[in-house]
């Protein structure tokens, strides 16, 4: 029987271009499920905006 895979690869997009209806910038990063089993939420450089905003994990 195969085990889970605890390392997981996710997408962070750019929740204020989101709203504002603009292009919202990705990044790809991994998470390990067994740590933080909630979504993942950190500030990022967003290139569209020229600034740092808060990236959320997507499905």
């Amino acid at each position: 029987m195969a085990k889970k895979e605890q390392r997981l690869m996710i997408t962070l997009e750019c929740t204020e271009a989101r709203a504002l209806g603009l292009t919202p910038s990705r990044y790809t990063t991994f998470k390990n499920r067994q740590n933080t089993p909630e979504r993942l939420e950190l500030k990022k450089y967003n290139p569209f905006l020229r600034r740092v905003t808060v990236h959320k994990e997507i499905k």
